[in-house]
C-alpha cells in the first residue's frame, strides 16, 4: 500500500521499544485459525481489519463477513461513509461477493459491535456456534474478554492481520498514536472488566510494569 512510503522513519522511539513490544505480545491471543461459522470485522481506523477479513475469506475459513462499526472522531474523516461501509466496499474490491457481506452501521464500541452483529445473524437466521474476530492487533486481547462475557455460548477465535509491530506503525504511519492505542488497550483490560464489560484477563507483572513506564512518559492521551 502506498501509505507504507510515507511513514515516520523513526518508528518507535528506542527508549520505549521494549515497553511497546511487551504490551504488543500480550494483546496478540496466538490463536490458532480454523473454520469459523462467520467472520466478524471490527471497525476502527485500520484497514487492515477489512485485509485480514477478505483474505481469510477468500482462504474458507468462513461464509459470511459481518462488517461492523459506524464513525468515531478518529475516522470520520478517513472513512466518511462509516467504517462497516468502507470495510465491506473494500472486501467487494477484492472479490468478496457482496451477498456474502453483512453491514451494521450502528455500533461505536466493541460491546455495540458483538451486540448488534449477533442481533443480525440471528435475524438472517445464521446459526452460529463459532466466531473469528478480527481487530487491530492490539484490540484482540480486549475482543475476545468482551466477546466472551456477551456471547458465552459461541467458540471465539481472534485474528489480525499479521505484521511485526514496525511494518504496523508504518501501515498507520503515526508511532505515537499506535503507543496511545496499545497503553489505552492495556487499561482497558481491567476497567472494562470492572466495570462488567468483559471477562476479566490476567496482566503479567511486565506488562503492568511497562503500562506504568509508558504513562510515565506521557503516552496517555487513549486512557480512560
Amino acid at each position: 500500500m502506498n501509505r507504507h512510503m510515507s511513514a515516520p522513519a523513526g518508528l518507535i522511539p528506542d527508549e520505549i521499544r521494549a515497553d511497546v513490544e511487551t504490551l504488543w505480545r500480550y494483546h496478540d491471543m496466538h490463536h490458532e485459525l480454523r473454520l469459523c461459522d462467520v467472520g466478524i470485522g471490527l471497525g476502527s481506523h485500520d484497514l487492515g481489519v477489512a485485509v485480514i477479513a477478505t483474505r481469510l475469506f477468500h482462504e474458507g475459513l468462513f461464509p459470511w463477513i459481518v462488517f461492523t462499526g459506524a464513525n468515531a472522531p478518529t475516522t470520520v474523516e478517513r472513512f466518511p461513509r462509516g467504517e462497516a461501509v468502507h470495510y465491506r466496499e473494500y472486501a467487494i474490491e477484492q472479490g468478496v461477493p457482496a451477498e456474502s457481506i453483512l453491514v451494521e452501521p450502528r455500533a461505536t464500541n466493541t460491546a455495540e459491535n458483538l451486540e448488534y452483529s449477533r442481533a443480525l445473524l440471528a435475524e438472517r437466521q445464521i446459526t452460529v456456534r463459532s466466531v473469528m474476530v478480527m481487530s487491530r492487533p492490539y484490540q484482540q486481547r480486549r475482543a475476545y474478554a468482551t466477546c466472551k462475557l456477551m456471547w458465552p455460548e459461541v467458540d471465539v477465535v481472534c485474528a489480525s492481520n499479521p505484521l511485526e509491530l514496525d511494518d504496523y506503525v508504518r501501515s498507520i504511519g503515526d508511532p505515537r498514536r499506535v503507543v496511545d492505542m496499545l497503553v489505552g488497550d492495556t487499561q482497558r483490560i481491567e476497567v472494562y472488566a470492572e466495570r462488567g464489560f468483559a471477562i476479566p484477563q490476567e496482566i503479567p507483572d511486565e506488562v503492568r510494569a511497562a503500562f506504568e513506564r509508558l504513562v510515565a512518559a506521557g503516552y496517555t492521551s487513549r486512557l480512560i
